[in-house]
């Protein structure tokens, strides 16, 4: 198959591009940089099947030809960039996802659409199942990316009803893996770089929140086998063990050997309390549910943070 992968250059599309490259696909990632990085492709650029396209998805798709498959992932997706890029994060899920969704249609291609676990938002209901409707505060800080989201998904499904686009919707728990970057306010990587530098680990609040990890290459195939189901509606992908931030810590303390111990903040504002999928419709639907231990991915993340 010819498939785009929008985002491709980003910590989730860069390994998503390597795993469509093993199933034989003709890959073409699409990504303006501003969260991803060309060296997360760059040991694939030398592959005649794999292309990097420099563009914004907000502009359109200048790549011609037609695809088979489009797996949206263009987004930035971590505290830090809701702050510094409000506007492109919600342009390219209004725009950029309007485009990837027109270009499916056209294409007759399926489409993966990435969402995000934060559309459940601060939830009431523990753990989330897809037909919980959320709680989210639509003006908050994190509202960009959260309402960003919930639009993708809403726009995505009317390209279903009323178009007949072949959608597919992820939602995504807290993933983790080599190329996150260092410095994206993201729990793990932030406690790694910590602990690799031998300062004190900053845990918010007392560290009672809860997060659970999933680690990236159970997420990839759980889009590939999303993507190639039948299934139409949202579906969660993540880890259904529920850990402490102050327990990660801990952990990651302990791996590395780092004696500085932890520094408690105060909670930033709407960070959610409790955050923790059900599975259940992955499993029946998909036949997928993660692999990968926390202690094997948590060592893979760390050697790859002390090499990088």
């Amino acid at each position: 198959m010819r498939t785009l992968v929008t985002g491709g250059a980003g910590f989730l599309g860069s390994h998503l591009c390597e795993r469509l490259l093993i199933l034989g696909h003709d890959v073409v990632a699409l990504d303006n940089m501003v969260t991803g990085r060309p060296s997360n492709v760059a040991h694939m650029v030398e592959n005649p099947r794999f292309s990097l396209v420099n563009a914004d998805l907000c502009d359109g798709i200048p790549v011609d030809g037609r695809f088979d498959r489009i797996f949206n992932l263009a987004s930035p997706a971590s505290p830090i960039d809701y702050v510094e890029l409000p506007f492109e994060t919600l342009y390219v899920g209004s725009d950029g996802t309007r485009h990837a969704l027109e270009r499916a249609v056209l294409d007759g291609a399926r489409i993966m659409i990435a969402s995000t676990s934060e559309v459940y938002g601060d939830p009431e209901v523990h753990p989330q199942v897809e037909g919980y409707w959320g709680n989210v505060n639509p003006i908050g800080p994190r509202s960009v990316y959260d309402e960003a989201k919930r639009f993708s998904e809403a726009l995505a499904m009317a390209f279903a009803r009323y178009k007949g686009c072949q959608v597919r919707i992820a939602r995504i728990f807290n993933t983790y893996g080599p190329r996150m970057r260092s410095n994206d306010g993201r729990v793990i990587p932030a406690f790694v770089t910590q602990a690799l530098a031998g300062e004190a680990l900053t845990v918010f609040g007392e560290g009672a929140q809860t997060r659970s990890f999933c680690f990236v290459s159970d997420l990839i195939e759980g889009f590939i086998r999303l993507i190639e189901s039948d299934y139409q509606l949202p579906v969660n992908l993540g880890n259904p063990i529920e850990r402490s931030v102050l327990d990660l810590a801990t952990r990651i303390n302990s791996l590395v050997g780092n004696a500085a111990g932890v520094i408690h903040k105060p909670m930033p504002i709407d960070d959610p309390s409790r955050r923790r999928p059900d599975i259940s419709l992955a499993k029946a639907e998909l036949g997928w549910e993660p692999a990968v231990s926390f202690e094997d991915g948590l060592a893979t993340t760390i050697r790859w943070f002390e090499a990088n």
